[in-house]
């Protein structure tokens, strides 16, 4: 998945379940149009056109909206030095093409990276993170975000993002229109429609758990590849334990800000230790994330 020539240590753990995820979120997709052209059986022209429109409009620009909903705005090296600074040399390491840089006005300290290859990804520092962490500090977390463009992760999230966004729509649509005709009695057409608000509720359930299994692995697989491309991963647990600690003084308001875009970040906006959330979170726990730096660590430090 990712370029051979990046020296990002390669993750096959990653690469299947990035595969597995996407042969899953392809099946249950198919289920959704399927249901819609049973519904739908003389528009099934109509269907496919939107489908497909729908798939390639998110597959092109929903890297451009989440950089936008996050305030990202790309920045000079003029504007930004010790950013630019620290990238170029995350480059020069892992031996890939330097991003575009990016600078999102907030006061959580946080980062994210999007885009669908190397060609077109963006790499962005919030301006609370660039004012808290030490240079090296900043080079592990940067190291971090490109290692998720290296093993092309963060299009296949965007792409298995999409399944969820299209069962929210076709529920809404049901239940806004077809819900309303309900008086069809024993009408089968009546039936299926009754039904396509179930169907879509489970898919996107299903859609967001498939995800959030992706998101854990591929962050721990992240700071594993990060660390071990800088040979620092107690820089990286350092900003780690740092930016964790901060996010306790940031203001709610700002925290529910970021909170769609918890699967984009380096640290999620709220953590959470019940079983449940844990279950259902973006990130693995705090604790996980720095028992495996710990381990890696010890192994570099071995003769």
């Amino acid at each position: 998945m990712a370029r051979a020539r990046s020296r990002y240590a390669p993750d096959r753990g990653l690469t299947t379940r990035m595969v597995s995820t996407m042969f899953f979120i392809g099946l249950l997709y198919v289920v959704v149009v399927g249901v819609l052209l049973a519904v739908l059986r003389g528009a099934w022209p109509i269907v496919l056109i939107i489908a497909g429109g729908l798939f390639v409009a998110q597959f092109w620009f929903s890297d451009r909206i989440a950089a936008y909903g996050m305030g990202a705005r790309e920045v000079t090296p003029q504007e930004a030095p010790e950013l630019h600074g620290a990238v170029d040399r995350i480059c020069a390491l892992a031996d890939m093409p330097k991003p575009r840089v990016a600078v999102a006005r907030s006061d959580v300290p946080n980062a994210f990276a999007t885009g669908r290859s190397e060609r077109s990804a963006l790499v962005c520092a919030t301006t609370g993170l660039l004012r808290r962490l030490e240079p090296e500090e900043l080079e592990g977390v940067l190291a971090h975000e490109m290692s998720h463009v290296a093993h092309r992760d963060v299009a296949v999230m965007t792409i298995a993002s999409f399944l969820g966004v299209l069962a929210g729509i076709v529920t809404r649509v049901a239940l806004w229109g077809g819900l309303a005709r309900n008086s069809r009695g024993n009408d089968p057409a009546g039936i299926i429609i009754m039904l396509i608000p179930l169907i879509s509720a489970a898919v996107y359930a299903l859609s967001f758990l498939l995800t959030r299994l992706l998101s854990r692995y591929r962050e721990l697989s992240a700071d594993r590849t990060a660390a071990l491309l800088t040979g620092r991963p107690s820089a990286l647990a350092s900003a780690l334990t740092k930016v964790s600690g901060q996010m306790a003084r940031i203001p709610t308001e700002d925290l529910r800000k970021a909170e769609p875009y918890n699967a984009f970040y380096f640290v999620p906006a709220f953590a959470t230790k019940e079983s449940l959330g844990r279950l259902l979170s973006s990130h693995p726990t705090l604790e996980q994330r720095l028992d495996q730096l710990a381990r890696i660590s010890a192994d570099l430090s071995r003769p």
